[in-house]
């Protein structure tokens, strides 16, 4: 992945700055621009990267040449400043030491975090349920086994995994107990779910999204404002 990332990046160079395409790497090779492949609509600039990553590895490649992470929705409070900010610090130094300008103030970190809400005790009811099978669903994955044991539940993994190959989807969500499902979610009112998702990462993350199906447009439109003000 990373080469990948440095080879699409020496391709946008040639067509952005003009400089010689001329790529080699392990696993990829560039050094054939035609006329015919090269856009002329170039005064934006080349896009920026976005890297979606989990583990310590992924996260660290991220760091270190893309130009933002989208982290999993299956994270946890303690994962993301434990395992994810540390690998991300780990990135940017390996750029630095390129010569590179890279730090977390020119990286961007996105969060879809999970939200569990809802306008009455029903639609919350319904929500926190739904919300508990897609984590298991999530957590049933080996190579996501870290995230659960960042709380204590590492335990569960093989269990929900052995759930899933029996085709149990439904009963895997009843694993999930309201104290775990807060470590991955977002618990509130609709009046108070921005405040919530500022003070729970708003010193972390810079971009959030959310489903907020069970709520209608006007709360919506009401807690993307508050969360942009923010």
């Amino acid at each position: 992945m990373r080469e990948f990332i440095l080879a699409m990046r020496a391709i946008w160079a040639n067509w952005h700055q003009g400089e010689p395409l001329q790529f080699t790497g392990k696993f990829y090779r560039h050094t054939l621009m035609t006329p015919f492949f090269t856009p002329t609509n170039t005064e934006h600039g080349a896009p920026r990267v976005f890297l979606a990553a989990v583990g310590p590895l992924m996260t660290e490649v991220a760091g270190e040449v893309a130009d933002g992470i989208i982290v999993h929705a299956f994270t946890t409070d303690k994962y993301l400043r434990e395992t994810t900010l540390p690998a991300l610090e780990r990135g940017f130094a390996k750029a630095r030491a390129k010569g590179e300008d890279k730090s977390r103030a020119n990286f961007e970190i996105s969060y879809p975090c999970f939200v569990v809400t809802g306008g009455d005790e029903r639609q919350l009811e319904a929500a926190a349920r739904a919300t508990c099978q897609q984590i298991a669903f999530y957590g049933s994955t080996p190579a996501y086994k870290p995230v659960l044991e960042s709380i204590g539940a590492g335990a569960l993994q093989p269990e929900l995994n052995a759930m899933s190959k029996q085709g149990r989807w439904a009963e895997m969500g009843t694993l999930i107990d309201d104290g775990m499902m807060r470590q991955f979610a977002v618990v509130a009112e609709p009046g108070n779910i921005a405040a919530a998702i500022k003070a729970r990462f708003g010193d972390v993350v810079d971009r959030t999204s959310a489903a907020y199906a069970q709520l209608p447009k006007a709360d919506r439109v009401r807690i993307v404002r508050e969360l942009t003000a923010a």
